[in-house]
């Protein structure tokens, strides 16, 4: 794959579909995600809806086809926690160790930065031992690559596929905390976004 092809842009209502085709073998055949059913096409046109409204929601394509998004959230309702998001990432699951998780990040992290967001946090299943044939450590390993720190775990806090799964949350600081802070620009209102995802 040719990653000088890959663009990122703002996904769309109109990705639903591409998007939930990408998703769904991540719900029916690993433990990545603990959802048991896919979303509806229509619960997940709301998805993207909704998070649009505040934070960024992003696509990789090439050559018009999609290649796998990124999308910040909410981390916790409370307004101190403004500085802070909860990020995701999910690739086709052919194309995974290629390159397009990392550019998805990096423009993500841009984003972020942008609006003023300081932490970037990443929830993320693991096996309770070793890995096993729905879900292994990668995403920590990856995520710890590019710039993430453990910051803690819990145990046998999720049930798929007839066991149990440990939940850890990982951290990337990509601001500077201050004593006085501005609200961060949501993402509506950010501009020049074209520029910075280019």
């Amino acid at each position: 794959m040719e990653k000088n092809d890959i663009q990122i842009r703002v996904a769309s209502e109109a990705d639903a579909e591409a998007l939930l085709a990408i998703y769904t073998p991540y719900v029916v055949k690993t433990a990545i995600t603990f959802e048991y059913e896919p979303p509806t096409l229509e619960e997940f046109r709301g998805r993207i809806r909704h998070t649009l409204q505040k934070y960024p929601y992003l696509v990789a394509e090439q050559n018009g086809k999609i290649l796998g998004y990124a999308y910040a959230g909410v981390f916790h309702e409370r307004e101190a926690y403004s500085w802070a998001v909860e990020t995701s990432i999910y690739v086709d699951e052919t194309l995974r160790h290629s390159g397009v998780g990392r550019k998805l990040n990096r423009a993500m992290e841009a984003v972020c930065r942008a609006m003023g967001i300081l932490n970037m946090e990443a929830c993320i299943a693991v096996p309770e031992a070793e890995n096993d044939e729905y879900l292994t450590r990668n995403s920590v390993d990856y995520h710890a690559h590019i710039g993430y720190r453990l910051v803690g775990e819990f145990y046998q806090c999720g049930y798929k596929f007839g066991r149990w799964y440990n939940m850890v949350w990982m951290e990337k600081m990509i601001g500077e905390h201050q004593d006085e802070m501005e609200m961060p620009v949501w993402f509506p209102d950010l501009k020049q976004i074209n520029e910075i995802l280019e």
